[in-house]
């Protein structure tokens, strides 16, 4: 667990931060203070692993916070100015968050932590769970149509293109199977036959060898796939 602070006087800005912070389970707020002077007075008696911290402070500055710590954490500075961020790689901080930033671009942030490797994976793991697309766009034509994950009840092979079957209706493609189980978020979308990707999310029973997704709509379970299948799901 990452012990961090927030140093930052705008509210608004505080709440991003701590809403962020409270999406990622790798990080633990011990505090947000408004000025420099009350996180320098708690950084006396306790130790914080990561700072958030405001450039344009109250009474002193980041900059000058910065300068006068003697033991420092890490530093991930977040500001509305980008003048700064040449002066501020002399102290050595981790990165430079220019605001508005989005929740992606604060775990990059944060990512940068030189920790355990345990550590360090679990932070890129919650990236990656946090980052799954909810739409994939395929060409069509001359166009690009969005396919909500959600609707896809799965993606069937076929010689050199698949085809995949949503709620409504089927699409073509290009792209093979093998681009779709590196492309989907996988504790979604598993293999269950070599022409077949099914979303797990949609399965309405299994029965013997088959796949249903509705009364009518159902894909077969390949004998190489269905210990593995079993396993995960069926348990």
């Amino acid at each position: 667990m990452i012990r961090c602070i927030i140093i930052e006087d705008q509210p608004p800005a505080q709440r991003v931060l701590q809403k962020y912070i409270g999406e990622m389970k790798s990080l633990e707020l011990k505090a947000t203070f408004a000025d420099a002077l009350k996180a320098m007075d708690y950084l006396k008696t306790e130790e914080v692993d990561l700072i958030f911290l405001d450039i344009h402070l109250p009474k002193i500055s980041g900059m000058d916070f910065l300068k006068a710590l003697t033991k420092k954490p890490h530093v991930i500075l977040t500001t509305a100015f980008s003048e700064y961020a040449l002066e501020s790689y002399e102290y050595h901080v981790l990165d430079y968050l220019l605001k508005p930033f989005s929740f992606e671009r604060f775990v990059m942030a944060v990512s940068k932590i030189p920790s355990p490797n345990l550590q360090r994976s679990s932070i890129e793991m919650e990236f990656e769970r946090k980052t799954v697309p909810e739409v994939i766009f395929i060409k069509s034509g001359y166009e690009h149509l969005k396919i909500a994950l959600a609707d896809i009840f799965y993606i069937q092979s076929e010689a050199d293109y698949t085809e995949i079957y949503t709620t409504e209706k089927k699409h073509l493609t290009s792209l093979s199977l093998r681009h779709w189980l590196q492309t989907l978020p996988t504790d979604q979308f598993t293999q269950v036959h070599k022409s077949y990707i099914v979303n797990t999310l949609q399965i309405e029973k299994v029965s013997g060898n088959r796949i249903f997704f509705d009364q009518e709509t159902n894909v077969p379970i390949g004998r190489a796939f269905k210990e593995d299948f079993v396993e995960k799901y069926l348990k």
